[in-house]
């Protein structure tokens, strides 16, 4: 598949390492000095270097370490080329995986000692050589994760003598395949890049509103009808896992030492078992996968027990797929409106005693009863639940493990409660969908703003547990990969990489040896090894303060400033042609006096690019303003009913309703918005008439509308655009006064977010203003 979001300099490909010749190449600078991730606990570099050779074997005397032998021998085989043997004794150059259970030493924890004459690696588990054999990897040149055989390099590693072993017993990831499918073969690619940095848990999200995405054989209408939905594009999107898929993953990952664990969401977010099964509502009424994303009011009916023998089927099906300890029983998010007015679920109340109290209602009850016998009936499959930490109100055993992602709080509640708890808070950087550069000239996402050093600099125990002596409970971390603007692996990666090395390491290493700095330096070395495995990783691109614009109006001289969000080299050309790492790098403001296309992006060490931002410079004369006799304050409008894609199917209404309207925000709000936009009557429409500027100056304009015209020409398009956070902004020349407006303002729902929950608004920045401010009522005429 064509990347969409990064670019590699053909002349630093792996590929092209390959070279005719048997001269070793230089040392690369990403490749100097000790570049492992996650830093280990101890790490003492010795004198020498070891060398990987043709002649090299593995010494594996137990079955377990001879497993392991085989993975890595197969591996690096891919980029050495070299035939290792599983030697029946130690030799001189080789490589010895030991497993002793009386090792005194974490149960993932590991020895390496590296020497001239070779590797030992010592551990307490097959888990800890697997680790351990994962940072001498890291030892040898990045290039050692290409699929194929790289020439020219000499494969050595620095000596060193590693004592290690993690700081946390979870480091998980999440990934959400219901908003978008994920393949199964992406699955494991995620895996495979994964154990590299010592993640051992897989938190799989398999069920929610938007799709149902595994096979339950009882109840095969999940997946014939729960798995599909009609977007608001109007395509069909689906894909589920069939068991089969799901045993061959848990058996890839288990090889890897991760182990997945499934979330079966419950009461709430199961609009898509609903669509399949509607009697498992309150209503029972007929209805469909969500298409758009946010939270659904349609939920599970726990009044009926028809629901509970349908999850134990389930659960039935679910649980011999997953030998791991845990279940995630979602829990999160469900609200209770249907609830207070269903017949069966009041009876539930009562008849279970569930009362109303100063700190949760009646039906907040209820749903607790419903995760206590979640809790039973995974008990006696042998498993321990999982919750969002919603699942806190109304009690739990002391055997559940909360996941706190509404902060902290969740977390801290729980360990003050003596249970365990898993911290993923959001807000500290464990979700990462958001932005994590400027939204202006990133891929589109649910919002926010995590950089890879706030990511990095969270500290997953709170010092309020350290302080009660209660931190024990805090059992790990983990990062979320929520998928409703993830519209295709591309993306996923783009926001998942580098960030989630930094989730890495935040899970392993100790507090004390984390340092960003030198973190910044070895991701440069991690950016090579993640090219291996053809992973879509995020580069910072160039940006200019005030929000970048790739249409920079002026009307004498300007001059365009650019940072990055992490220290990285920039490259321009002036010329039309894209820029290489050998072009004019940019150490200054570049000073523009005639119209030019200025094209500028990131180079990394490696030599790899990000994407090249085109950037149009154009000199222009201030536009006059309009002299108008008489103006009345607001806008002329018309609308045309309908669901409209483009501004050109306007040209096909029929029938126009005419109208005036005082602001901006009056365009979108012919029509009620719902949270479920249910039944909510799409159109479009065509608001005219003039815009004050209130001083001469070059001005940038945002919106999410369709279509902005200023005098006559089109100044932004968002045709096909999801209508959030514009990434089409442009500036103009102006002269003080009236300009004439043009806003067309199109109902739609494309890649689930519906044009009807934005505000119609525009927001323009005078160039040497920092921030944009919204078009006033009182600066629009007719």
């Amino acid at each position: 598949m064509k990347k969409l979001f990064t670019t590699v300099c053909v002349a630093a490909t792996l590929g092209l390492l390959t070279s005719c010749g048997t001269q070793t190449a230089p040392e690369r600078t990403y490749n100097e000095g000790i570049n492992i991730i996650p830093m280990p606990a101890s790490l003492q570099q010795q004198e020498g270097r070891f060398l990987l050779s043709s002649s090299s074997s593995f010494y594996a005397p137990t079955p377990e370490a001879k497993t392991i032998a085989e993975f890595f021998a197969a591996k690096l085989k891919n980029s050495t080329g070299f035939n290792f043997a599983i030697a029946d004794a130690e030799k001189d150059g080789g490589i010895s995986l030991l497993i002793d259970p009386a090792m005194e030493i974490n149960e993932e924890g590991y020895r390496l000692d590296v020497t001239p004459q070779g590797v030992k690696i010592q551990a307490k588990t097959p888990q800890g050589v697997f680790y351990g054999m994962q940072s001498f990897l890291q030892l040898l040149p990045a290039e050692v994760e290409s699929p194929s055989v790289v020439k020219n390099i000499e494969w050595s590693a620095p000596c060193v003598s590693i004592d290690d072993a993690p700081r946390f017993a979870y480091r998980g990831m999440m990934l959400d395949p219901c908003r978008h499918f994920i393949p199964v073969e992406n699955v494991k690619k995620q895996l495979d890049v994964l154990s590299l940095f010592k993640i051992n848990t897989f938190h799989w999200h398999l069920t929610d509103d938007q799709g149902w995405r595994i096979e339950i054989k009882k109840y095969p209408k999940l997946t014939e009808i729960g798995s599909k939905r009609i977007d608001g594009e109007g395509t069909e999107y689906g894909g589920f896992y069939t068991q089969e898929e799901i045993k061959d993953i848990v058996a890839y990952a288990a090889e890897r030492f991760i182990t997945v664990i499934p979330e079966l969401e419950t009461p709430g977010h199961e609009l898509a078992a609903i669509s399949a099964y509607p009697e498992l509502s309150c209503k029972g009424q007929p209805t469909t996968p969500r298409i758009i994303w946010g939270v659904e009011d349609i939920v599970m009916c726990p009044g009926k027990e028809d629901m509970f023998k349908f999850l134990e089927d389930v659960v039935e099906e679910m649980v011999p797929l997953f030998p791991g300890t845990y279940f995630h029983i979602g829990g999160d998010e469900c609200p209770k409106s249907s609830w207070k007015n269903c017949p069966a679920c009041q009876a539930r109340i009562k008849a279970e005693g569930l009362k109303t109290d100063k700190n949760h209602t009646a039906e907040e009850r209820l749903q607790s009863y419903v995760i206590q016998r979640m809790e039973k009936m995974l008990a006696k499959h042998g498993k321990k639940i999982i919750g969002w930490d919603e699942i806190l109100e109304g009690g739990l055993s002391p055997e559940a493990t909360v996941m706190s992602w509404r902060g902290e709080a969740g977390g801290i509640a729980s360990a003050l409660q003596d249970h365990d708890a898993i911290m993923t808070p959001g807000g500290n950087g464990m979700y990462l969908d958001t932005f994590q550069g400027d939204s202006k000239i990133e891929p589109v996402s649910i919002g926010g703003y995590t950089l890879l050093e706030k990511v990095y600099s969270y500290n997953p125990v709170p010092d309020t547990l350290v302080t009660l002596g209660k931190d024990k409970h805090i059992k790990g971390v983990q990062a979320n990969h929520w998928s409703e603007y993830m519209y295709n692996t591309d993306i996923m990666e783009y926001r998942m990489y580098p960030r989630m090395l930094a989730v890495s390491e935040i899970a392993w290493t100790p507090l004390d040896k984390k340092d960003y700095k030198d973190f910044e330096r070895r991701i440069n070395n991690a950016y090579v090894r993640l090219d291996g495995h053809d992973v879509n990783y995020h580069i910072p691109q160039p940006e200019q303060p005030n929000g970048s614009c790739n249409f920079v109006a002026f009307v004498d001289s300007t001059s365009l400033t650019f940072k990055t969000t992490r220290p990285e080299t920039m490259v321009y050309t002036l010329d039309g042609t894209d820029p290489t790492p050998l072009s004019t790098q940019y150490t200054e403001p570049i000073k523009v006096t005639e119209t030019t296309t200025l094209k500028i992006r990131t180079v990394l060490p490696s030599g790899k690019m990000s994407p090249v931002r085109n950037i149009t410079v154009e000199k222009q004369a201030l536009a006059p303003a309009k002299v108008v006799e008489k103006t009345t304050p607001g806008l002329k409008m018309k609308m045309a009913d309908g669901t409209f894609f483009k501004a050109s199917e306007l040209n096909k209404a029929t029938e126009w309703k005419e109208m005036t309207v005082k602001s901006l925000r009056d365009i979108r709000s012919q029509v009620e918005s719902t949270e479920s936009m249910r039944g909510v009557k799409q159109y479009g429409a065509i608001a005219t008439g003039y815009v004050d500027i209130p001083e001469d100056g070059v001005y940038y304009f945002t919106t999410n509308n369709d279509e902005v015209w200023i005098d006559g020409k089109l100044l932004i398009s968002n045709e096909g655009e999801v209508k959030r956070f514009s990434r089409n902004d442009k500036s103009v020349a102006l002269a003080k006064g009236l300009h004439e407006l043009k806003v067309v303002f199109l109902g739609h729902i494309i890649g689930g977010w519906p044009s009807l929950w934005d505000d119609a608004s525009i927001s323009i920045r005078k160039a040497d203003q920092e921030k944009f401010t919204p078009i006033k009522p009182e600066q629009l005429f007719y």
